[in-house]
């Protein structure tokens, strides 16, 4: 077994018999080395987007003191959701392995899949005008992050 794949699966472990959330743990590593743990909150926290993906990120750029995790590597137990692979992407991690995927995390009660199936039927552009204002302001700003 993978080291860095145990050690997310004991996260998870830890996360799952704390009562925090699901069986979903993360390890992130750069060059070799454990930078970023984290596991499934959001029962813990209350908070729905408490991933064991996003506390990770969480923890790697705390440790890093950076929010760019360019060159990292991401384990996590269970293939990620929409909104952990886009906050992924946001930190610039490299290579993502998972353990189980989709139809696993559905067999065991959770909802992902209907995410990646569901159109958007939830947005509704409003305001339009005032926000481009907002991002032209935004714009003119010199030593920006265009992140």
């Amino acid at each position: 077994m993978d080291r860095f794949m145990e050690i997310a699966i004991e996260e998870a472990r830890k996360g799952i018999h704390a009562g925090h959330g699901g069986p979903f743990g993360c390890v992130i590593v750069k060059d070799g080395e454990m930078i970023g743990r984290g596991h499934n909150e959001v029962i813990l926290q209350k908070d729905p987007t408490c991933h064991g993906e996003i506390m990770a990120i969480h923890n790697a750029c705390k440790n890093l003191g950076s929010f760019d995790l360019s060159d990292c590597e991401l384990y996590t137990t269970a293939e990620p959701c929409p909104m952990c692979l886009g906050a992924i992407r946001w930190a610039n991690i490299r290579k993502v392995y998972y353990g189980c995927n989709i139809s696993d995390t559905d067999s065991i009660g959770f909802r992902d899949q209907q995410f990646y199936t569901e159109p958007a039927d939830i947005l509704e552009e409003i305001d339009r005008k005032e926000c481009l204002e907002l991002f032209r302001e935004y714009h003119d700003i010199e030593n920006k992050i265009g992140y």
